[in-house]
């Protein structure tokens, strides 16, 4: 119960929610089936909360299994005392836990433990309690040949050894000195010399110094970075005058206070004092700082991790464009672009080749082949992916839809972070088995603009890219926490099982991935599912599986309009009084707003279905199936704009935000490198969190600050009255002040081939040869196909 009180303190919730849901949890209950079906039994907890309850709840579960461990060990050596044993249950921390098991850690045999054998610990505690007599006169009656203590200076040593190890396994004097050094320490940083040319990217972190306590988790995991590349070293220092202070520092005293210490004039005063600084800098400043840098990385993996996972949910609940055909260009420039086009539900329609660009240079048969392709499958949007060449297959797409204007196109830029690597997935090749690894790519940016939630989930998420030095941190601790992200995500949003593939379906709240793959072979069987109850007949799920699922999967058109909903199946018996109630049958009173806020959720709620679930019910009776992603909207990036080059200040654009940090957002103004609006350029008000203001995918208007093409650098405004010489001063000082690097998240730009440039004379004349006296068979099949039309 001490846990559930802890995570309640925590939460800010009430003990008896944090109860209800752990055993939800432990009973096998997913989190998005607790925060959306259990409301009544855990008081509303929502999946935010239950997530943190889900981390929190293994987390100190851990502590309590070290705990027992360390009690254990210690009553096996018969050295558990009352008072020992009631600090061990009192601590909170697992470095206080390991602080106080430390003089009972079993551990190699050290020089305190041979002094202790040749019989110094006396002679140790003498000197300690009382430094009056000399050290020398007291350590002469020491001398044990046998024992290897030959003379007085090896009695002195081995009784200092033993006072090192006492100073170093004092838990309550190293936990005062670990709370010191976490307010007032200070994180510093220098280059290594021989170094310094490979290292330049680091170069903020050559003579860097900040205090412990509000070092940044970007900046932390730089410094990080540069020290396990050989290339920075990092060191704590105690406090801030501690780099020039030339005798003991704040630590050594608080040592020597703690043990009543001090240069009294007394015989053993130095000698003791001498221990002390040993003790300080041999033993335990060296832990406090393993310790202390290993706390601070792990935070700052912590909130990197976050920092990802809100980003990639952002990026997962993107605006979807809909069931549209939409055809997908993955641009390149030597090897072509490679096209896809799918049809409204994301089947592929066709696949090619294209080579506009330099070397080859063939635009016009370009355009021709994209126009007959669109003709032929009534395309509505061109997705087109934001790599190498981007730009460019844009212009080429502009002309196309300037040339034959009946198509009525709309071009879109989007993401390609991923594409890749899904082309060369197992997933990928199951799923097209005979189309080359190149044009699967091409399909993937296709589908990700029509539902980019269904196409997402099919790539390992730490390959999506939206991540703050993902590499750097836990990646198990990642996987996991990004797991949980696209699951909540899916779950939010809700599947058609009978349009759903494999590795969208295995994302479903209780459905494993063996079971996706069961329920689209009975599909592919016997067709598509008519209700919810069939779900049952697929191998493999059961009642349980069933329960947390069934809310999640939707049947369009099915037996049941309540299948196509989120409301539960295990609920539809609350309908049924609805239904009673008002008369109307259920398509009836779906959507019927106006009569649906006239019922009251208590008159239908009872032990089971608390007013909670009622409300649900109703609320998804006025807009049914409906789906928390914001509506579609395309940036338009500005003519003209295609290199960082081209960029001026004071230019005001729009963009699309790929990625959001901490110190600030990430904004594609398609330039093949992204600016940076820092956190302080956001807003005129102060803001802590720059996601309170933009997310992944958001489309936004910037001004240009600088554009520096040497360090491939964007400084960028969400202010339109800031001006580029003034700002870029602040931001330049801000930077400074907080340690912003820019390189990780930056897009390393290429030399791309410029177009050959088309004036509207040539235009017009193309049109007309394409219409009378094609010069190619793609260009005379499409004359053809529009003439047929």
């Amino acid at each position: 119960m001490r846990i559930a009180l802890r995570i309640a303190k925590e939460l800010q919730v009430n003990e008896r929610q944090v109860v209800a849901a752990t055993a939800l949890l432990d009973d096998g209950a997913t989190v998005p089936f607790i925060a959306r079906y259990r409301k009544e039994i855990t008081g509303g907890l929502d999946d935010t909360q239950l997530r943190f309850l889900e981390q929190r709840l293994s987390c100190l579960r851990d502590l309590e299994a070290r705990r027992t461990a360390i009690l254990k060990s210690i009553a096996a050596q018969e050295k558990l005392t009352s008072g020992l044993e009631n600090s061990i249950k009192a601590a909170e921390t697992l470095a206080r836990l390991e602080d106080l098991y430390l003089p009972y850690k079993p551990k190699r045999r050290s020089k305190a433990q041979m002094a202790r054998e040749a019989g110094l610990e006396p002679l140790a505690k003498a000197l300690l309690a009382n430094p009056s007599p000399k050290p020398e006169v007291q350590a002469a009656s020491f001398i044990n040949i046998e024992h290897g203590i030959e003379n007085i200076e090896a009695a002195l040593d081995g009784a200092r050894d033993i006072l090192i190890e006492l100073f170093g396994e004092d838990a309550d004097l190293i936990g005062r000195l670990r709370d010191y050094l976490k307010k007032h320490a200070l994180l510093t940083s220098s280059v290594v010399v021989s170094k310094k040319e490979e290292a330049v990217k680091f170069s903020d972190y050559f003579a860097y110094s900040e205090p412990l306590k509000r070092v940044p988790s970007h900046r932390a995991l730089a410094i990080f970075r540069g020290q396990h590349e050989g290339l920075l070293r990092v060191k704590l220092l105690e406090d801030i005058q501690a780099e020039n202070t030339a005798g003991a520092g704040h630590c050594e005293l608080a040592i020597a206070n703690h043990y009543r210490i001090s240069k009294a004039g007394r015989a053993a005063d130095n000698w003791l004092l001498e221990g002390v600084s040993a003790a300080w800098k041999q033993k335990i400043s060296k832990r406090l700082e393993l310790d202390l840098l290993g706390e601070l990385r792990e935070k700052a993996e912590a909130e990197a991790i976050k920092v990802f996972a809100n980003n990639l949910s952002d990026l997962l609940l993107a605006a979807p464009a809909g069931q549209r055909a939409t055809m997908g260009l993955d641009p390149g420039l030597r090897t072509g672009v490679k096209v896809a086009v799918v049809d409204p539900t994301g089947k592929v329609l066709d696949t090619t080749t294209i080579y506009p660009h330099a070397p080859a240079r063939r635009w016009d048969e370009a355009i021709a082949a994209l126009a007959v392709l669109a003709d032929k499958h009534h395309v509505d949007l061109v997705s087109i992916g934001n790599g190498t060449g981007s730009r460019e297959t844009e212009a080429l797409v502009k002309e196309l839809r300037e040339r034959f204007a009946q198509l009525q196109l709309t071009q879109v830029m989007v993401s390609e972070a991923g594409a890749s690597v899904y082309s060369a997935s197992e997933i990928a090749a199951k799923e097209f088995p005979d189309l080359d690894v190149s044009l699967r790519g091409a399909v993937s940016i296709a589908r990700r603009l029509q539902d980019p939630l269904a196409e997402l989930v099919k790539i390992e998420p730490k390959s999506i890219g939206v991540g703050q030095y993902q590499h750097d941190v836990n990646q198990n601790h990642l996987g996991r926490s990004l797991d949980n992200v696209v699951e909540d995500c899916v779950n939010r949003v809700g599947v058609d099982i009978n349009t759903a593939s494999v590795p969208l379906l295995a994302h479903v709240a209780g459905l494993s991935r063996s079971m996706a793959e069961n329920i689209v072979k009975l599909r592919d069987e016997q067709g598509a599912f008519r209700n919810r109850q069939q779900i049952l007949k697929v191998q493999g799920i059961g009642p349980k599986s069933f329960e947390q699922a069934a809310g999640f999967l939707r049947i369009m058109k099915g037996d049941n309009p309540l299948d196509a909903s989120a409301v539960h199946p295990e609920a539809y018996p609350v309908v049924e009084k609805i239904v009673e109630e008002a008369g109307k049958p259920v398509r009836e009173l779906m959507g019927n707003r106006e009569f649906l806020q006239q019922l009251k959720a208590s008159d239908f709620s009872d032990d089971r279905f608390g007013e909670m679930t009622v409300s649900d019910i109703l609320l998804e009776f006025e807009k049914p199936g409906r789906d928390p992603r914001p509506e579609f909207r395309t940036a338009k990036f500005k003519s003209g704009v295609k290199e960082l080059r081209d960029l001026r200040e004071g230019m005001i654009l729009e963009g699309v935000v790929t990625n959001v940090a901490n110190f600030g957002a990430f904004v594609d103004v398609g330039v093949h490198q992204d600016g940076l609006v820092h956190i302080s350029a956001m807003t005129n008000q102060f803001i802590d969190d720059p996601r309170k203001v933009v997310k992944t995918g958001d489309v936004v208007q910037v001004k240009v600050l600088e554009a520096d093409a040497k360090r491939k650098r964007i400084s960028l405004t969400m202010r339109m009255d800031d001006q580029p010489g003034e700002c870029a001063e602040r931001s330049v000082r801000s930077d400074k002040k907080h340690g912003v690097k820019r390189h990780d998240q930056s897009r390393q730009g290429k030399p791309r081939s410029s177009r050959p440039k088309t004036t509207k004379d040539q235009v017009q004349r193309q049109m007309n040869k394409q219409k009378k006296q094609p010069e190619n068979a793609l260009a005379a099949a499409f004359a053809k196909a529009v003439a047929d039309k």
